[in-house]
């Protein structure tokens, strides 16, 4: 029976941080982009709307991954002596999870037009998306077609922009359904 060699604790831990910084970058490109996306605030063109967030709708908006992220910055203490892994791993590793939290925070610019919504500097068709039967309070709640559990995608906002923002919706989705 042969023994398969694992890759060294330093090559698995470079591996990750790598992935993980691959994706901190890839979110802010993400997130410059929103300027561009949605230059200015209010009612748009053929009954769109556009708005932003704040930190702290921000917070409401991504509570869930903000416990997430806290959980992973802690994980690397638990292993990295069991594993001799390197400390620098761990602190970089926190470095980059608080950098992606700062990301999760920062206030977002959202529109809604009759063809697409703009979130988290990106652009979704709306046959793409669906409402979710059940309406969190403080978010709006879509869902992408056919990302299952991975497809939640909140808006964050005002109490009045996220009303503004749910009738204009609402308009988008029902004109879509009578043109069917």
């Amino acid at each position: 029976m042969s023994v398969i060699d694992l890759p060294s604790p330093e090559s698995f831990a470079l591996l990750v941080i790598v992935i993980l910084a691959s994706i901190v970058l890839w979110d802010a490109f993400w997130l410059t982009k929103q300027t561009r996306d949605v230059p200015s605030f209010g009612a748009l063109p053929k009954g769109g709307f556009a708005w932003a967030s704040e930190g702290a709708h921000e917070v409401i908006r991504q509570w869930g991954n903000l416990f997430s992220m806290a959980a992973m910055m802690s994980l690397p203490w638990a292993l990295i002596s069991l594993s001799k892994t390197p400390i620098i791993y761990a602190i970089v590793w926190d470095i980059l999870l608080a950098l992606h939290i700062i990301s999760l925070l920062v206030p977002k610019r959202y529109a809604v037009t009759s063809t697409h919504l703009f979130a988290d500097g990106q652009r979704y068709e709306w046959s793409k998306l669906r409402l979710a039967k059940k309406q969190p309070k403080r978010r709006i709640m879509l869902l992408r077609k056919g990302w299952g559990v991975f497809g939640p995608l909140p808006l964050g906002g005002s109490y009045h922009d996220l009303e503004q923002a749910k009738h204009a919706i609402a308009r988008f989705y029902q004109a879509d359904n009578e043109s069917e």
